[in-house]
């Protein structure tokens, strides 16, 4: 009893260094967003402004546009969500349930794109979206995301997890295939495609490189990009900073806290499905 009462203590003075690890960077965010830039450049470091400085989310929110901001980035997440889980599905039913040539080979050169690093595409990306007159708009910023090779591997095992007898009575029945992926498999998949609506959008909402290399203009950015503005060449604000990253994360934290449960779950289950 005494081992198993040990080994529970040690397990949760674990879980809570693991738990504070994550959360203090968060923290020292939030507070050196409410400081000077004297305390916040001051050695010894200062842990708590004397007087905070709330006018810092004042001046960030005058300085650029962020309403404009917000709305960019929200439309450009929404998209990209949506054309991604339509695309991702759909190849992913393919894949899992319809049987043609080069079926296998297919997924596993598909699925070598992986490895690949996420910037070896950024410039065929940015030479398409110049030829395509695309560059500095909003459409070159979801355009490229409607495809993940994650989404698809990730769904095909939920698709290929589910019995053959749904198909074949609903082929019974007259169903075509279309209407077996559409109204049949894919309410199935309500965890996995939460997860991934969660994690795409994750993935867009602090996306920084792309929408730097081929937007410019200040009205057609996302938080992410314009916040980049906040640093200087020669001096940084690091308040201000802080306080912009404020801002820019406050949605995705509500938005985990209101889909924790299908997060855990889609993602628990697809490590699990064969």
């Amino acid at each position: 009893m005494k081992n198993r009462l040990k080994k529970n203590i040690a397990i949760h003075v674990f879980l809570i260094i693991c738990a504070l690890t994550t959360i203090v960077p968060f923290l020292w965010m939030i507070l050196t967003s409410i400081k000077t830039y004297a305390e916040s450049i001051r050695i010894p470091l200062v842990i708590f402004p004397e007087i905070p400085q709330w006018e810092n989310y004042a001046s960030v929110w005058n300085k650029f546009p962020i309403m404009r901001l917000y709305i960019n980035t929200f439309g450009v997440m929404i998209i990209s969500i949506i054309s991604q889980i339509l695309v991702c599905s759909l190849a992913a039913y393919a894949f899992a349930r319809l049987e043609f040539p080069g079926k296998n080979f297919l997924f596993m050169i598909s699925l070598s794109m992986m490895m690949i690093p996420y910037q070896i595409f950024l410039v065929p990306h940015y030479d398409i979206m110049v030829s395509w007159k695309l560059n500095n708009t909003l459409t070159a910023l979801w355009l490229p995301k409607i495809f993940n090779i994650f989404a698809l591997f990730m769904l095909r095992q939920f698709f290929s997890s589910l019995p053959r007898d749904l198909d074949e009575a609903a082929q019974l029945d007259g169903c075509s295939r279309f209407r077996i992926y559409w109204n049949i498999l894919l309410p199935l998949l309500k965890s996995p495609i939460v997860a991934l609506c969660i994690l795409t959008g994750l993935g867009t909402w602090k996306d920084l490189m792309w929408p730097l290399i081929i937007n410019v203009d200040m009205e057609k950015m996302v938080l992410s990009a314009g916040l980049a503005n906040l640093t200087g060449q020669n001096i940084t604000n690091y308040p201000e900073l802080m306080a912009g990253g404020a801002l820019a994360a406050m949605p995705m934290i509500i938005l985990f806290f209101f889909f924790q449960k299908q997060f855990v779950e889609g993602i628990a289950m697809s490590g699990t499905k064969a």
